[in-house]
């Protein structure tokens, strides 16, 4: 039997640098056939010049004001001719021709709502997001016994699935890590596929790591099971911080990157303010009747 058909889905912004690779890489895909559909948030740097010479199956334009991640990738599902829906970041460049079967492989069993596969960090990601690359996707894993880990960067979804309920689209961060949540309260399975790998990575600032800590944080006051004083400054910013730091102590001594710590400690103690921060507004916005 020849391999179905399955639906690319890209959402870009500004991201010319990546696409002049990550375009190239889908072209190289031993798996066929495959449709793209992308989604471009008002690029000004040339993307959509690459876009276009990549004849994608759907080009769809918004701006930067009309992006929301949730409606976006329903949109996404909606656009889509196949039973599975493969989810690419534009700035995520597969390595090698064996990214995309793999995904579709891992939907193919009715079992599995969705997958996600391995990313590694580009060579100048700094060492405390290369750590938290390691911790996700390395080879000894720690989201491996977390209570939910999952990845939109590189990830597909069954469109079976998908159809009984998408994404919430009153959710600006985290949807993915809501989404996937609910499949397994569904009981359908999430599977992790290392074989499917995509070079990406980000260096944020100290505010850009508070605001997104913030945010995610935020989104998952929805959906916590919890009590709100789950998160206060001694668990959620004292003792967290300490332990992240502890990890990337190891990660950089490992790694002979010990010169980085001081960074690393840094956007830590951000990214746990902000996570605290984000957790307080989302119980105020989404359990007490404020506004989401």
């Amino acid at each position: 039997m020849s391999d179905p058909l399955v639906s690319i889905i890209m959402r870009s912004y500004n991201e010319a640098w990546a696409l002049k690779d990550t375009l190239p890489a889908l072209r190289a895909q031993e798996y066929a056939p495959w449709e793209l559909i992308v989604i471009d948030s008002g690029s000004t740097d040339g993307s959509h010049d690459l876009i276009r010479a990549a004849q994608p199956a759907h080009f769809v334009q918004i701006t930067p004001r009309e992006y929301n991640p949730s409606r976006v990738m329903n949109h996404g599902m909606r656009l889509a001719r196949s039973e599975f829906g493969i989810f690419l970041n534009a700035d995520a460049t597969p390595q090698g021709p064996g990214w995309l079967g793999p995904l579709v492989h891992a939907l193919q069993n009715p079992g599995t709502a969705a997958c996600f596969g391995r990313q590694i960090p580009r060579p100048d990601c700094q060492a405390v997001f290369a750590c938290d690359y390691d911790r996700c996707f390395g080879p000894q894993r720690e989201s491996a016994h977390w209570d939910h880990f999952f990845s939109m960067v590189s990830s597909g979804l069954r469109r079976d699935v998908w159809a009984q309920r998408g994404f919430r689209e009153d959710l600006q961060y985290a949807e993915d890590d809501e989404y996937t949540r609910w499949c397994k309260a569904q009981g359908h399975g999430i599977a992790y596929v290392a074989g499917s790998v995509v070079m990406h990575s980000h260096n944020y600032s100290p505010d850009q790591s508070y605001q997104r800590a913030f945010g995610d944080a935020r989104a998952l006051a929805a959906t916590w099971p919890g009590r709100p004083d789950d998160f206060n400054f001694t668990r959620t910013v004292l003792t967290g911080w300490m332990q992240d730091f502890r990890k990337d102590l190891g990660f950089c001594a490992r790694n002979r990157r010990l010169g980085e710590l001081c960074h690393s400690g840094r956007i830590r103690w951000r990214q746990r303010r902000g996570r605290l921060a984000g957790f307080r507004q989302g119980w105020k916005d989404y359990r007490e009747g404020g506004t989401p």
